[in-house]
């Protein structure tokens, strides 16, 4: 019997309808080669304000992890917020999966809507992204803002043990869990207060929405992350990039980014978020927002205020 009411779509709707009244445009650009990517946009843009790309993680579409912060984003920046291949209305036919690839696609929107230069944040997987666009794309990216992204891992990693996780394969079923049992497993992954018995009929509804569409695609993305990689091999981006981690991260793990900040240098500054896990944009909504609006707009007094924030450290 085909389910006829469900939670998650509705909420889904939801969130359309909130970035549209926020004052945002639902557009997609094929890109040939059978790429299509889905990215909100400004349906006016300021000429006065700075523009802003927001880069969502893997757990779900952009509108589920950009929703609490778009209002606050659009006072300041002309805001852009892209679905990433295999999320939401974003897909390809093609078979590149690395963050090399999706980072093309997202410069080839930014160009069709005529952007030229930009701030960039990006979330968990969505840092791996900004950074490759701040890589790849020097002229068009201003400042950075890396949140929980393990840019600076590599495949040795995992055989050393700075992760929870044992084998590749093990992370996978965490982070695309087909099962309530292994949701209410990822919750305790990812967050450091997880929400308790949420209903096993939500967390149901949420996979078959969320996670089912695309998982092999979607595996290959992570796959690709972790294949051959090595610090040797990272490009060392000249943008000012502010560095914000959670203390209890398990996904990747705060000693990456120290491993980033030196990578960095004197170019970066590292905040760690207390009292945290790996989903800062749930569990820390407010202090992220503080960080990420004082970087762009404020970057010279920033690090003193960030010495000075209660509950946090900066490096």
């Amino acid at each position: 019997m085909a389910k006829c009411f469900s939670f998650t779509a509705i909420r889904d709707r939801w969130f359309r309808l909130s970035f549209f009244l926020a004052g945002l445009k639902s557009t997609t650009t094929d890109l040939g080669d059978g790429t299509v990517m889905h990215c909100w946009v400004p349906r006016t843009r300021e000429p006065s304000k700075p523009n802003l790309l927001l880069l969502h993680g893997i757990g779900a579409n952009a509108m589920w992890q950009w929703n609490e912060f778009i209002s606050s984003f659009l006072a300041r920046f002309n805001v852009y917020v892209p679905d990433l291949l295999f999320f939401g209305d974003s897909h390809t036919t093609r078979p590149e999966r690395t963050e090399q690839f999706q980072a093309q696609c997202v410069a080839g929107v930014l160009e069709a809507q005529g952007v030229r230069k930009l701030n960039v944040v990006g979330l968990s997987y969505g840092g791996f992204v900004a950074y490759s666009l701040a890589a790849q794309f020097p002229e068009m990216v201003e400042k950075l803002v890396l949140c929980c992204a393990g840019v600076s891992m590599e495949e040795k990693d995992m055989e050393d043990g700075m992760f929870q996780v044992k084998t590749v394969d093990e992370a996978l079923t965490l982070l695309f869990p087909q099962t309530p049992e292994k949701a209410n497993e990822m919750f305790e992954f990812v967050f450091y207060k997880p929400v308790k018995k949420v209903p096993t009929y939500f967390i149901q509804d949420y996979i078959d929405v969320m996670w089912k569409e695309h998982l092999q695609e979607r595996i290959g993305l992570v796959n690709s992350l972790y294949r051959d990689r090595k610090m040797s091999d990272l490009p060392k981006i000249t943008q000012p990039t502010l560095i914000m981690w959670a203390e209890y991260d398990k996904v990747f793990p705060l000693e990456l980014g120290h491993r980033l900040k030196r990578h960095l240098d004197e170019n970066a500054q590292l905040v760690v978020v207390k009292d945290c896990g790996h989903g800062i944009n749930k569990e820390k909504p407010k202090e992220m927002y503080k960080h990420i609006e004082e970087f762009l707009i404020d970057p010279l007094l920033y690090p003193k205020k960030a010495n000075q924030s209660s509950g946090q450290k900066a490096d």
